[in-house]
């Protein structure tokens, strides 16, 4: 089953791949003027090689290319999704290959969210996204105290676990079904599937091929709307196609070389770090785009 996935994997990359280069060719002329190659790759770097540790992109990015003038704000929903699509199925297809899960538990779980990002975001995208934010930034508070507590000792959890069986897989696939389905809501599913895989015992690495292969099957279908529509701010999408994929290289090398301890650390302050911001989002007046928020990552 693995290589099955990671064959289609491939087939969503090379599909995605051509229909980019295409239109990229076709307006090669047309290419932003305003915008700095330089600067965009430079932001895909550092972006990317967070996102290949689980703290996601999309908000840093957002961020770093507003903050430089680099990018209108209409296109910056279709950049992000087009400009990190490949980069994420090179984080999935590195992961999945080179960290061992499960193929059942795998599968069942990228099945789950990617149904649930497009069978239940009809329901979930009507929730009232400051409540949705408020709890879930509770519930990973709860986690990474739970965490904090198994580190020293107080409580059993986590563990070297690569796969579930019985009620623990059930609770995981409709867990990450909810999951996928919050990403249309503005919740990016890197830190509660970290968690997840945490709280039923596995193994913390378990959670990148999981999650990398979530985001992986949905990033392609949406991309390729915002090429063929046109929004989407072309010289970014490409830095970070290109030079911005040498960030996931050299952060998927470190997480797979990170010592077990130092890796259940990670988690716990990427867990930590988005607890913190959907809090903070959710005592804003405006809220935030939910496309640019979405982490597809």
């Amino acid at each position: 089953m693995v290589k099955v996935v990671l064959f289609l994997l491939g087939v969503l990359a090379v599909g995605f791949a051509v229909v980019l280069i295409k239109d990229l060719l076709e307006h090669k002329n047309q290419l932003e003027k305003d915008t700095s190659f330089v600067k965009a790759a430079a932001i895909g770097f550092g972006t990317n090689f967070l996102d290949a540790l689980g703290i996601g992109n999309f908000a840093t990015a957002t961020a770093l290319l507003r903050m430089l003038n680099q990018i209108e704000d209409r296109v910056i929903p279709g950049t992000l999704n087009v400009g990190f699509t490949l980069s994420v199925i090179t984080e999935a297809f590195i992961f999945i290959a080179a960290i061992e899960v499960e193929p059942l538990t795998l599968v069942s779980m990228i099945a789950a969210a990617t149904l649930g990002a497009w069978i239940g975001a009809g329901f979930v995208s009507r929730l009232p996204e400051k409540k949705v934010q408020q709890m879930m930034g509770i519930s990973l508070l709860f986690v990474v105290g739970m965490m904090l507590a198994g580190k020293f000792g107080l409580m059993p959890t986590g563990g070297q676990e690569v796969g579930l069986s019985g009620v623990k897989l059930v609770v995981a696939i409709v867990v990450n079904f909810f999951l996928g389905a919050l990403m249309t809501c503005g919740i990016g599913l890197y830190a509660p599937c970290m968690a997840l895989v945490y709280a039923l015992g596995m193994s913390p690495k378990v959670s990148f091929p999981v999650m990398f292969g979530s985001c992986a099957f949905l990033m392609p279908v949406a991309s390729v709307r915002f090429v063929k529509e046109g929004a989407y701010n072309r010289k970014i999408a490409l830095a970070f196609s290109t030079v911005g994929i040498l960030g996931v290289i050299v952060a998927v090398t470190l997480v797979k070389s990170m010592s077990l301890d130092l890796l259940q650390w990670l988690v716990m302050a990427v867990v930590l770090y988005t607890a913190l911001s959907m809090l903070k989002a959710s005592t804003k007046k405006q809220p935030v785009s939910k496309t640019m928020e979405t982490e597809l990552a």
